[in-house]
C-alpha cells in the first residue's frame, strides 16, 4: 500500500472515530490526529519510542508517552519513524483545551539499536463534538539524540507567546521556522 493510500485510510479512520464519539455522546473527549515527518538524512530514523505533549495558551494539555501504541494508523507491519517517512497517529483525549494548540514537546526514550531521530515537523488536528476544528503545524527540525547536537532526547516548540490576536479557526497555525534546515 502506498503512502497516499495509507494516509487516505488514516483519514477515513479519523472520520469514523469522530462519528463514533458523537454517537456515543462522549462530549469530554476529542479526536487528536498527529502527522509526524521524519527527516530524510542518513540515520534520521529511529527504533525508539516517541512521546508527545501538546498544550494550549493557558497551559492545559495532553500527554501521550508512546505515539505508536496510543494510535498508530499505519498498520501492524509498519515501521514507524523511519527516514523520510510521514507517519499518522490518531487517538482520543480531553476536549477541555482551547484552540489552537501552541506548544509541543517531543520525547524519545533513547532505546533501540538506532536511538537518534531527526524530526522535520509535527502537524496536529483536533476536533470533537461542539468543538471547532483546530490545526497546528510545528516545525521541529531537530535531532533527538545523545550523539548529535543539541545532544538531548527531547525537542520543544513553543509559539504560545506569539499567538496572533483573534485566531481564525479556519486557518492552520504555523509555529517554527519553515525555511530553516539542518
Amino acid at each position: 500500500m502506498c503512502i497516499a493510500d495509507q494516509v487516505s485510510a488514516a483519514l477515513i479512520l479519523v472520520f469514523l472515530a469522530v462519528v463514533a464519539a458523537s454517537v456515543r455522546g462522549d462530549e469530554n473527549e476529542c479526536v487528536y490526529t498527529v502527522y509526524v515527518r521524519t527527516g530524510s538524512m542518513i540515520k534520521g530514523g529511529t527504533d525508539s519510542k516517541i512521546g508527545i505533549s501538546l498544550q494550549d495558551a493557558s497551559g492545559k494539555g495532553i500527554v501521550v508517552s508512546d505515539l505508536e501504541s496510543w494510535g498508530g494508523l499505519m498498520g501492524s507491519e509498519h515501521d514507524y519513524f523511519e527516514r523520510g517517512a510521514l507517519d499518522v497517529f490518531s487517538g482520543r483525549g480531553p476536549c477541555g483545551l482551547s484552540p489552537p494548540l501552541c506548544k509541543l514537546n517531543l520525547t524519545s526514550d533513547g532505546a533501540g539499536a538506532h536511538h537518534g531521530w531527526y524530526c522535520e515537523y509535527v502537524e496536529v488536528t483536533t476536533t470533537g463534538p461542539h468543538v471547532p476544528c483546530s490545526q497546528t503545524l510545528f516545525y521541529v527540525r531537530q535531532w533527538l539524540a545523545t550523539d548529535a547536537p543539541p545532544y538531548q532526547l527531547y525537542a520543544s516548540v513553543d509559539g504560545c507567546a506569539e499567538l496572533p490576536g483573534g485566531y481564525d479557526h479556519n486557518r492552520r497555525l504555523v509555529i517554527g521556522d519553515s525555511s530553516a534546515s539542518m
